[in-house]
């Protein structure tokens, strides 16, 4: 294939997506830009609900030796992947939503009247804990991970670069630029961090992996 494409991911993706890709000839330079650790945390004051925001906040509550005193209430989240992790773990999961802002309408619509305990890195967004400070809600935040920028040059002319959240793009624009490449990206958050840089932007529909993949193909099949 002469005309093959060259696309850089800020996250090392899976064999299976790469294979995806590659079937459609398209090559994949990859590296993560951020890097997420689990750190020591009490649980303790937890109120009646509890909130996940991502998976890396899940893996690393359930590494916690009480973590299955936790099994008994209630889980709102974010992202499906985030939900599955918490199901298949054994966590009842109430109500699960794409983005933190629209978790955070309907926990202030309809759920007002509990109180949360917030499983969160230090780099979260302000979107979910300030709604609920605005409209009254009781809340404690616990963090239970970190997240750090893992900025590296990357060489080569690739035409595209997909990007899987806000710290992800930071990161890479530490020591890369972005010209005429297309930025696929998993959301509006996401998207957000590059609108003052480039209007090459392609938003996936669903904000997982898999529907960043799918774009990437539409685009160059």
């Amino acid at each position: 294939m002469a005309n093959q494409v060259q696309i850089l991911s800020t996250k090392i993706l899976s064999p299976l997506h790469k294979q995806e890709l590659m079937k459609y000839g398209i090559e994949v330079i990859e590296a993560d830009f951020i890097k997420t650790e689990n750190k020591p945390f009490e649980l303790k004051d937890l109120n009646e609900s509890l909130i996940f925001t991502s998976q890396n906040a899940v893996h690393s509550v359930l590494s916690h030796p009480k973590s299955e005193e936790l099994k008994k209430k209630n889980v709102y989240c974010v992202g499906l992947k985030t939900k599955t992790l918490l199901t298949d773990n054994g966590f009842n999961v109430i109500a699960y939503t794409g983005y933190a802002s629209d978790l955070a309408e309907i926990i202030t619509l309809i759920y007002r009247n509990e109180s949360y305990t917030f499983f969160s890195g230090n780099l979260r967004r302000d979107t979910l804990p300030e709604a609920l400070k605005e409209n009254g809600i009781k809340f404690n935040e616990i963090q239970v991970y970190d997240t750090t920028l893992h900025p590296q040059k990357i060489k080569g002319n690739h035409e595209a670069v997909l990007f899987f959240s806000p710290s992800g793009v930071k990161s890479y624009l530490k020591d890369n630029s972005i010209n005429k490449q297309i930025c696929f990206c998993i959301g509006d958050t996401t998207a957000d961090a590059l609108s003052k840089i480039t209007k090459n932007i392609i938003v996936a529909d669903q904000p997982t992996i898999e529907d960043v993949i799918e774009d990437v193909i539409q685009e160059y099949k």
